[in-house]
């Protein structure tokens, strides 16, 4: 590569830099400091990249470089899951494409056409995270199916079950009558849906009385096995203890009393099915009552119900039931109704709560600990206040449902003999020697799997060869941060936390960094529904209008909907997106990390982004320009710029440590881009100029500038690579080999330390007055609109002794960077007439305006000027004085209306004095 002569693209610098490092094994652990070790949430197999990966890869590769730049034994620990539900439901849909079923294939002929969808299709984010620069160690990639972790899975569900915190038992779940499986509380999507509510008569056995209940669920009556009314409520006191007929089902069953029921609700008398209500459950354990379930596994009705309701879809079963209670008079109303509505997050399904026999985690005496763990300080949530969420869930911790029913997944360890005698041990062979069972008896293994969190949650041990152990264990267990979103604190972090403190004795992680929620530049919530979902990718290569209207779209059924999202993607990105490349998007995410709950992507910011990268490219091909060899090895001479710029430089490193240790990720971009751009760019490689360009210039002083290019520029790509590993690492090989410095890759070299450059407060004294000098001459130009390239004479009224001492050293840099013919010093302001003036401190810059514009013009131009603005100030000032205006019109309009009078006063006040100057 050769920086002078190329421009930057990162299309062909990023892919080319990533095989490179790969291929050199530059991501293994190899410092001999301390270790650190981050497990990346393993993404699901069948996944793709969103935003929210894209972001907290971003965030542990920064920490991941910068600690292995510091020296640590640092470990970036891969994998993926094998994503029980989501994998099976793929596989499915592409079995039914062929016109075959699961079911119909076998579970053993499934299973294998599993894997080879896995080996053929499932590693597309792995080839997506190369992409996006993370330096994860391949060579420990992992599956949550892998031998060693279902080994893993094994051991800890058999330890469990010995140990009584494992058990089988028939509780009510929630169940995907879609998916046939159950599905923990936090697979459950509740939100808010109309529906109806319905009031039915239930006959009293002993009286021609009726009891009125309210119901949103018809269908479930066939299952009741009560009538519940408030103990204190007056109007119902006295049928406690009686019972009802229970329409169509021919049964009587009791009216209880008890506190659940909300005498405000309805009709105040509900009616109780406890295998089909979570709180009626609860209801029937007090009261001793029958659970009586009457859907299957599809939530059809089962033959505990009346013969003609038998095989109805619940949702038919629901019209026939209205439809006979109307036809018998016992419907006494219905409305429209508001209430939650729980689906499963995969299927969309409507979840049907049912009684079924499950395995179940006793999590009171996990959850202890891991609790402790975190008020001790030992786990530290970043940001704080999420130690909050975590407390409240732990707190009211409920045992974990972990069988699910169905087929891609690590399979219960657990064996039946024909009897119903149930065995779990780590083997078939283990059961039968254990329990003295043999070959004549059949053991038919449980047909379950376990949740995929229940994997998950043995992630940062299982994938370092627990339970056989080994040298990574030993050395990255704990590991020091977790990187994740706050969504999946309950399903994993928690978890992990507690299986970590069973298993290892130690707690898995000493912090978590919980990362925000990215949102679009409008500041909506990304989602297939809104059509505005980016993937990642096609803000790094680019991606075409045509493909990112289809991806979008994509199996989108509603016209609607699909014709809405294709216009507003055709007005959002007119020609589609351009390639910014990894470094651009990285260092958006990095400068979005703040300590909030959501950030907001904006194109724009990525432009800029990808601005800054070709800013630092320019730089560096500035710095090869002229360092064409490599400088002797002498001690130099700085110069007052050279001082100053290393001094801002120790600063900088001093606020990028403490951000990175703080994970203000947001911080340490911004001191970086700040100092790279306004002060490295800006104003130092300038001041070079004015020494390199000087042929009389002396060969020290020529020295010592191209010293400090190339040492500010080695130490700010070292910097930066943690954010940027990309286009560090080309500019890093380039100025190597300029420099004779023997290095393979920037990735591998030590962070710099600010005691390597010196702090120089009088240097920094002295460009901040030669800055504000010349900012004040740039001021004039811009508002006096004079050419940038005209030399200019200025006169200095005011001047102290140390300012003019100042103007005398640094004479030549004033010139050049103010592009200034002369500078002189006159006693007062009032020397000099038709003066553009700026203010130094207590020094006048005045610039003679004579002869560089047209006075008359320029004067009647501003006249113009100012009675536009005065024009539209009094129409402002009237419209903020009419009542009405201001009593009717939006608070936001009114707040606009005053935000616009204030500024034309502003304006106004800036024309007259720009018109004053010019007086002859």
């Amino acid at each position: 590569m050769n920086a002078s002569r190329k421009g930057y693209r990162p299309e062909e610098i990023e892919p080319r830099q990533y095989r490179r490092w790969e291929r050199a094994g530059y991501f293994r652990p190899s410092g001999h400091g301390e270790s650190y070790c981050i497990v990346i949430p393993p993404p699901n197999v069948t996944g793709t990249v969103h935003m929210g990966h894209a972001f907290q890869y971003t965030i542990m590769d920064a920490l991941i470089r910068y600690h292995r730049m510091r020296g640590d034994n640092t470990l970036w620990q891969m994998g993926t899951d094998h994503a029980g539900i989501a994998t099976q439901m793929v596989v499915e849909r592409l079995l039914d494409a062929e016109g075959k079923t699961r079911r119909g294939l076998g579970r053993e002929a499934f299973v294998r056409r599993v894997w080879e969808w896995k080996e053929q299709s499932g590693n597309t984010i792995s080839r997506q995270i190369r992409r996006l620069g993370a330096s994860v160690d391949w060579s420990r990639d992992r599956f949550t199916m892998d031998p060693g972790l279902c080994e893993a899975v094994t051991e800890v569900f058999v330890r469990l079950y010995e140990e009584g915190l494992i058990y089988r038992g028939k509780r009510l779940v929630n169940w995907d009558p879609v998916l046939h499986t159950a599905i923990s509380d936090l697979e459950v999507l509740v939100a808010e849906e109309t529906g109806k509510i319905w009031r039915f008569r239930y006959p009293l056995l002993d009286s021609d009385d009726c009891l009125v209940v309210a119901t949103t669920r018809p269908e479930t009556m066939l299952g009741d096995t009560a009538v519940a009314v408030h103990p204190e409520d007056e109007r119902y006191r006295r049928y406690i203890g009686r019972e009802v007929r229970l329409p169509l089902a021919g049964r009587t069953i009791p009216v209880i009393a008890d506190d659940y029921v909300d005498p405000e609700f309805g009709t105040g008398c509900v009616k109780i099915t406890p295998a089909h209500d979570f709180n009626d459950f609860q209801v029937g354990q007090r009261h001793g009552l029958a659970a009586i379930n009457i859907f299957d596994e599809s939530a059809a009705l089962n033959d505990a119900v009346p013969e003609r309701f038998r095989g109805l879809d619940r949702f038919e079963a629901r019209r026939k039931v209205l439809e006979e209670l109307r036809a018998r008079g016992l419907v006494d109303g219905e409305q429209d109704h508001k209430h939650m509505v729980p689906r499963g997050d995969r299927s969309g399904a409507l979840v049907e709560p049912l009684l079924t026999e499950q395995w179940y985690v006793k999590t009171g005496p996990l959850a202890e600990p891991a609790i402790a763990a975190v008020e001790d300080g030992n786990i530290r949530f970043v940001p704080g206040n999420w130690s909050k969420t975590y407390f409240e869930w732990m707190r009211n911790i409920e045992d974990w449902c972990i069988s699910r029913q169905l087929w891609w997944g690590h399979r219960i360890p657990a064996w039946y003999d024909d009897e119903g005698h149930l065995y779990v041990a780590r083997s078939e062979e283990e059961a039968r020697a254990r329990h003295g069972i043999g070959p004549e008896i059949l053991l038919r293994q449980d047909e379950d799997v376990l949740d995929t969190w229940f994997s998950s949650a043995l992630w940062p041990f299982s994938t370092m060869d627990w339970p056989a152990g080994s040298r990574e264990l030993e050395t990255f267990y704990p590991t020091q941060v977790l990187v994740t979103g706050f969504d999946i604190i309950f399903f994993w972090v928690a978890r992990m936390i507690m299986m970590g403190l069973k298993f290892m004795d130690d707690v898995p992680f000493s912090d978590v960094y919980i990362h925000a929620l990215v949102r679009d530049q409008a500041g909506q919530k990304m989602s297939k529904s809104k059509g505005n979902i980016l993937d990642p990718l096609f803000i790094v290569d680019g991606v075409d209008l045509q493909t990112l209207v289809r991806k979008r779209t994509e199996g989108m059924m509603q016209t609607h909907l699909r014709d809405r999202i294709e216009a507003s993607t055709r007005e959002e990105f007119p020609e589609g997106i351009a390639a910014y490349g990894a470094d651009a998007l990285r260092l958006t995410f990095a400068s979005l990390a703040t300590t909030g709950r959501d950030v907001s992507l904006d194109m724009g910011r990525v432009e800029g982004n990808r601005n800054f990268c070709n800013k630092l490219w320019n730089a560096a091909t500035y710095v090869f320009s002229r360092v064409e060899a490599p400088l002797p090895d002498e001690r130099v001479e700085y110069t007052v710029a050279d001082r100053w710029i290393r001094s801002r430089l120790r600063s900088v490193i001093v606020r990028y440590q403490r951000a990175f240790a703080e994970y203000r990720f947001d911080l340490a971009t911004q001191a970086l881009y700040e100092f790279t751009w306004h002060e490295y760019c800006d104003w130092y490689l300038e001041m070079t100029k004015t020494v390199l360009n000087d042929t009389e210039a002396t060969q020290a002083r020529v020295r010592a500038a191209q010293r400090c290019l190339v040492e500010v520029l080695d130490a700010l790509l070292r910097l930066l690579h943690p954010i940027i590993p990309f286009v560090t690492e080309e500019l890093w090989l380039e100025l190597c080999g300029r420099t004779g410095r023997d290095s393979a890759t920037i990735m591998l070299e030590a962070q710099p330390r600010p005691e390597s450059f010196a702090c120089d407060e009088e240097a920094e004294a002295e460009i901040d007055w030669l800055k504000a000098f010349v900012m004040g001459v740039r001021q004039v130009r811009g508002e006096m609109s004079i050419a940038p390239g005209k030399r200019l004479p200025v006169r200095l009224a005011g001047a102290t002794g140390l300012d003019r001492a100042r103007v005398g050293r640094h004479e030549a840099l004033l010139k050049s960077l103010g592009r200034l013919n002369d500078i002189g010093f006159v006693d007062s302001a009032d020397a000099v007439s038709g003066a553009a003036i700026a203010l130094v401190d207590r020094m006048t810059i005045l610039v003679p305006l004579e002869g560089l514009i047209d006075m008359a013009a320029e004067r009647a131009r501003l006249g113009k000027q100012i009675r536009r603005a005065s024009d539209d100030r009094e129409r402002s000032r009237k419209k903020l004085a009419n009542p009405q205006f201001v009593a009717n019109a939006p608070v936001a309009v009114v707040d606009r209306e005053r935000q616009r009078a204030a500024a034309l006063d502003e304006r106004l006040a800036q024309l007259n004095e720009r018109l004053s100057r010019l007086s002859p």
